[in-house]
């Protein structure tokens, strides 16, 4: 396309081809440099699926924690193949696949080893006990160079097996991070480490070559290879992998499943790009001769690898806000937030309210943001689709004032929710919600000015990055409308938890309308001690504030425990929200020794009966708080509950045998371990969202038994009927009476009354007020 029409001479055309040559050679590096970027910036992998299934894979990555006995061992490629750039992005990779793995010494155990001409051993598995700790290590990891041996780095762990692991005595899990581009073989060793029974995972870094990679992985390769170049969706296929039968079971609604998928990488090929015209010298004196010359050049072509990919999907969290609110968020346009974080805010508020806000969306939404100054440029309820409200957004300019929260706050309670005829068709009386977005710290002090919101009913949520959790905290005065995230990605990943947040304002975000019987078996002994105790009793009380307490919906009991078990309050006794936090106010410590097995034993025989107030027809859990101690003796009783239809979900305190609680627990998805006392509260979402997950299940109308006295539940169509022995009445709670005393009217003998929820319900609540009639006359 550089070639001239017109008529030139031989010398003229010589220089002209060289003109060509050298531009083709500087356009082709261009190209191959912008292939290569545009490569990167795709992803060397593709998952061959619909929006909604990305969507899905996504949120699975919200719920994966792989809780196991486990010893994983990275082998980080270090040499000067993979360049400094690369190794970052391995690190970044390794740390994303640390957050979907439960470190704990009793648990995942991390190490690295860094390869290239020589192994070196960055840390051992037992060098650092928490995430945080082997995460900042990873980053301080410095690149290396050389040669690529991944040979012999193989070697060296068939040699020396997992630095500071347990010895064969827990599985164990090889990651290597490597272009794959070895400088010699790796067959023998990396089939040795096999033959040990390491599971070995593959992944490819920069532009992989997949057949050499594919070598190292454990079979079946299409579940042990994997691209770093997108973190999340690796960590989803690790965890796939190994969900069944290394880690946990999949989260409810979750399941693993295969998707049609493209491994790609560059690979220089030598091609012939056409014959040239060329001066030769002739024999001739003072001559040339024309002849054609082949041209070769370099180019890079991209090799397609057609395979399968595992991956957890979970059902996609479905956007709305349906809920009717006056909703302003607070956006922080200082400094200290930076132009880049900013822009990031920007960003996610438009993605939110886009995802949103619909034509007929009850909500209204305002826009302030903050410096030095305050200014609402995008006043309450003034636009009402989502076009108009991104189109101001995108007008929004950065400031870089300072950080003065506190005053910001203080100004939106008092101008931020003014009245005025734009306003109205919006209803009054509406919830008042204010969300605020930063990611430097305040200036000035926001306790007060938090406490001024507060006071003008207007509700708070505090969103940020995690070094920003205690004054978010501080500002909201609840964790649970806290919302933090780990990196910029993580931001958009938290939208669902946003709008949940949003539309819970006035009311609680626990099981709604669904009928419910919780009862609390709080460890009052002294190996929990005071302090603990009052926190685990402020973990109750704030719990209960979540459920809707009365006799239709939510019932809750609580029983206390050291080496017996006392109920404090029967699920019958308190029908108010109020009432029930007074009583759990009032509950003294104990200080014994601890005995679980007895709580559960007292639960299943004096909480969870039609006598002391469970209603039939409805689910039933059992939330056992402990440090961990007295846990020998309570599986039994635990398996016997979840026998009679009854949840048992543990929530443990402490170091503890994990063998031991998952017994208890019966599954890992109704146990939850955590580290302190002091980060119990940040756990409260999760294990409402489980308990409520048991809630919407269905129930089983036998389970627990409604008869009483040894009569027998029998199943029919929505119903069941109690066969009873002796006794008479729908639950077999009558004596027969012998000789030509009456019975009750209209209720025939050794009852077969068909009885469907809604109506033993009813009956139930009648034998209680009976009950108590009773208890008042005696």
């Amino acid at each position: 396309m550089f070639l001239s029409s017109s008529p030139e001479t031989p010398r003229k055309k010589m220089i002209s081809c060289r003109f060509i040559t050298m531009n083709l050679s500087s356009f082709e590096s261009i190209c191959i440099f912008l292939i290569s970027q545009a490569l990167l910036a795709l992803g060397i992998q593709q998952i061959h699926v619909g929006q909604e299934m990305i969507g899905k894979i996504s949120a699975a990555g919200q719920l994966m924690q792989c809780s196991a006995s486990l010893d994983v061992l990275f082998l980080l490629d270090g040499s000067y193949s993979i360049g400094k750039g690369s190794f970052e992005r391995s690190k970044h990779f390794a740390g994303k696949l640390c957050d979907a793995l439960d470190i704990h010494p009793d648990r995942v155990r991390v190490g690295m080893i860094q390869f290239s001409s020589t192994p070196h051993l960055e840390f051992p598995l037992d060098s650092y006990l928490t995430k945080q700790e082997v995460k900042e290590r990873i980053k301080r990891t410095v690149f290396r160079g050389g040669s690529t041996e991944t040979g012999q780095a193989l070697k060296y762990i068939l040699h020396k097996g997992f630095p500071g692991g347990r010895n064969s005595s827990v599985p164990e899990v090889l990651i290597i991070i490597s272009d794959g581009k070895s400088q010699g073989s790796t067959a023998v060793p990396a089939m040795q480490v096999k033959e040990r029974h390491i599971t070995v995972f593959a992944v490819g870094i920069k532009f992989p070559r997949w057949e050499e990679l594919q070598v190292l992985a454990s079979e079946p390769p299409e579940r042990h290879l994997l691209f770093a170049g997108d973190a999340e969706d690796a960590a989803n296929g690790l965890y796939s992998t190994l969900s069944d039968p290394v880690c946990t079971a999949t989260a409810p609604g979750c399941k693993v499943e295969s998707h049609p998928c493209e491994r790609r990488t560059l690979e220089t090929v030598k091609e012939l790009a056409g014959s040239y015209v060329c001066w030769k010298g002739s024999k001739q004196p003072n001559a040339v001769q024309a002849s054609l010359c082949p041209f070769t050049r370099w180019k890079r072509v991209l090799i397609k690898h057609p395979s399968r990919c595992f991956r957890t999907v979970c059902p996609a969290a479905k956007l709305s806000l349906e809920c009717g609110v006056d909703l302003l968020f607070l956006m922080d346009s200082s400094a200290g937030v930076t132009l880049e974080g900013f822009l990031r805010f920007k960003a996610f508020l438009k993605r939110f309210l886009q995802a949103v806000v619909g034509q007929d969306s009850p909500v209204s939404v305002g826009v302030a943001q903050y410096d030095d100054n305050i200014k609402v440029p995008i006043e309450l309820g003034r636009h009402k689709d989502a076009l108009s409200l991104t189109k101001r957004i995108d007008a929004l300019n950065f400031s870089g004032g300072r950080t003065l929260t506190g005053r910001a706050l203080q100004y939106i309670a008092q101008h931020g929710f003014r009245s005025s005829p734009v306003f109205a068709d919006v209803q009054d009386g509406l919830p008042r919600v204010v969300v605020l977005l930063t990611d430097s710290k305040s200036e000035d002090s926001v306790a007060e000015a938090a406490k001024y919101v507060k006071d003008q009913n207007i509700f708070l949520i505090g969103i940020g990055s995690s070094f920003m959790r205690a004054e978010l905290t501080t500002v909201t005065g609840n964790p649970q409308q806290t919302i933090v995230y780990s990196d910029p990605q993580d931001l958009f990943n938290r939208m669902p938890e946003l709008q949940r947040k949003i539309c819970s304002v006035g009311n609680p975000e626990g099981c709604q309308a669904q009928s419910l019987d919780l009862a609390f078996a709080v460890d009052a002994s002294s190996g929990v001690g005071l302090e603990n105790f009052l926190r685990l009793r402020r973990f109750v009380r704030s719990s209960c504030l979540h459920f809707i307490i009365n006799r239709d919906v939510t019932q809750i009991a609580l029983v206390t425990y050291g080496s017996k078990a006392h109920t404090v309050f029967a699920l019958d006794t308190h029908t108010s929200s109020s009432a029930v936090l007074q009583a759990i106010d009032q509950v003294p410590f104990l200080g014994d020794s601890a005995s679980a097995g007895s709580a559960l034993l007292h639960v299943h025989s004096d909480v969870m009966t039609v006598q002391k107030g469970a209603r039939p027809g409805v689910n039933k859990v059992v939330v056992l708080l402990s440090n961990g101690g007295g846990m020998q003796g309570a599986a039994a009783p635990a398996q016997q509950l979840r026998h009679n239809g009854i949840l048992v979900f543990v929530v443990v305190i402490g170091d503890a045998d994990r063998d031991t609680l998952l017994r208890v627990a019966g599954s890992p998805n109704y146990l939850v371990h955590i580290s302190s006392y002091e980060d119990l509260q940040y756990y409260q979402g999760l294990i409402i969202e489980r308990i409520c997950e048991e809630a919407r299940s269905p129930v089983n109308l036998c389970k627990p038994n409604p008869c009483m006295n040894q009569g027998v539940c029998i199943l029919g169509p929505g119903s069941y009927r109690c066969q009873c022995h002796g006794w008479e009445g729908p639950h077999c709670e009558s004596r027969v009476l012998r000789g030509d005393s009456p019975r009750s009217p209209g209720l025939p003998p050794r009852s077969h009354v068909q009885w469907s929820p809604r109506g033993l319900q009813h009956l139930s609540r009648a034998l209680q007020h009976s009950k108590r009639q009773m208890d008042q006359r005696h």
